[in-house]
């Protein structure tokens, strides 16, 4: 179903735009929770240490060019807000290749460097040779990651978000499927979980690319559309490549606090493996309303509704504290249960460091709730370079103090919890202020 956002209730049209988000992304992180799952509970600690870490990595380089498609996808929604559909085609012809041609790019460097990459995360000997394999065949899958997302993104854009759900619904129930049917009747070990995501990702990136074409044909692109215009591809390029960098940035954060838990051995790398999936899980809900309200940001920016965009923030920061505060309580109450989902109750050391993860960082989303509203908004008025800086101050913040503290005997590991909270609020406290300090200014135009 399709919603425009510029009219209607706000509260209830982001809610209801917001809902199959959530699901939708739930449900991609599902590709690499199952994996996680199947390979803690059948193949052991070192083999989950291996894939989690695997997962930080490919969070980072998927990164890369999913925020290219957010950033197109907001230059999407605010030339549909302007109901210009001409101009939104030729900037899905532009938007497409250049993507795809970073893309396949990226593909061919990450198999390139694949060795240097392991080395540089200070990855443990004993387990080299199971995160090689397992991230080769992963990175089969990196051009299935870029259609579906890209194809999200253009439906998301016109208030469509409901079939990225669908498609993702069937792709991770024949990933969890695939998972158990490789790994424990086929005994192909963590290649077998790989591949078992790989061949999803491709059946939700084909399957939306063709449900896209074949049932809106207002998105379809003509002969007419097929050229380079320099003023669509700067207007591209300044939403995408600063979305990108701030997507980028902010996992490589995470991928460099990766290489200090690695550090502490396989015990912390396997609670962190653990953990990080329960953590990404309980605050996806506020991640996507953030990603939804940039949507409706950007689609009533392109209607000039400046003051319908003010109502929208206000309804926003309640629905994002109201699931936050829900959250919290949660995650703090069923934190063990939920890390001996993944860990079996022998491993005491493993389960007890997982559960201080979860209690620190579950008593912060509402800092991490702010911050990807100010994501959002920043992006959707045409100023993601905000974005950028928001997000050096918390992740820079993060990795600083992430190593400082982890360094002093008596504080360990838990100072790479602590400085996770820390870097929100202090990336909330600027965008607060970068917000106030601008509110009476004109709205920024769109370059």
């Amino acid at each position: 179903m399709q919603r425009d956002l510029t009219q209607g209730p706000i509260a209830r049209n982001l809610l209801l735009f917001a809902l199959p988000l959530m699901a939708g992304n739930l449900l991609q992180q599902l590709y690499n929770v199952a994996d996680t799952w199947v390979v803690g509970r059948f193949l052991g600690s070192e083999a989950l240490a291996a894939v989690g870490s695997s997962y930080t990595l490919m969070t980072f380089l998927t990164s890369i060019f999913l925020g290219l498609c957010m950033g197109t996808g907001t230059a999407f929604a605010i030339q549909y807000g302007r109901k210009n559909m001409e101009r939104l085609r030729q900037s899905l012809f532009v938007s497409f290749i250049l993507i795809a041609g970073i893309t396949l790019l990226l593909t061919v460097l990450v198999f390139l460097l694949l060795d240097l990459i392991l080395l540089w995360m200070q990855t443990p000997p004993e387990l080299m040779t199971m995160m090689r394999e397992y991230l080769w065949y992963i990175f089969w899958g990196i051009p299935a990651l870029f259609l579906y997302n890209y194809f999200a993104n253009v439906l998301r854009s016109v208030g469509n978000s409901a079939v990225p759900l669908l498609f993702l619904a069937i792709s991770s129930v024949l990933n969890i499927a695939l998972d158990l049917l490789f790994v424990l009747a086929f005994h192909w070990g963590v290649a077998g979980a790989a591949i078992a995501t790989v061949l999803s990702q491709y059946l939700s990136g084909i399957g939306i690319l063709l449900y896209t074409l074949l049932r809106f044909p207002e998105l379809r692109i003509g002969r007419r559309h097929m050229r380079w215009d320099r003023k669509i591809l700067r207007e591209i390029s300044h939403f995408s490549f600063l979305t990108c960098v701030q997507q980028s940035v902010m996992n490589l954060g995470i991928l460099m606090v990766q290489g200090c838990i690695n550090s502490f051995g396989t015990v912390v790398m396997a609670a962190f493996a653990a953990a990080v999936k329960i953590d990404s899980f309980a605050y996806m809900p506020v991640q996507d309303f953030g990603n939804a309200f940039s949507t409706f940001v950007a689609q009533n920016y392109g209607a000039g509704q400046t003051e319908r965009i003010r109502k929208g923030i206000r309804s926003s920061l309640l629905c994002v504290f109201i699931f936050c505060v829900c959250i919290t309580s949660l995650v703090c109450l069923f934190a063990r249960p939920l890390m001996l989902l993944f860990i079996d109750a022998s491993e005491t050391a493993i389960l007890d460091a997982g559960v201080q993860y979860l209690y620190i960082e579950a008593s912060f989303y509402l800092g991490i709730g702010v911050l990807f509203m100010l994501y959002g908004y920043y992006r959707a008025v045409g100023r993601p370079g905000i974005s950028v800086v928001l997000t050096v101050i918390s992740l820079g913040t993060r990795v600083a103090l992430a190593y400082t503290l982890s360094a002093i005997p008596f504080i360990g590991v838990t100072g790479i919890w602590v400085s996770v909270p820390i870097g929100w609020f202090l990336a909330d406290l600027t965008g607060v202020l970068i917000y106030l300090r601008s509110r009476k200014k004109t709205t920024p135009r769109v370059p």
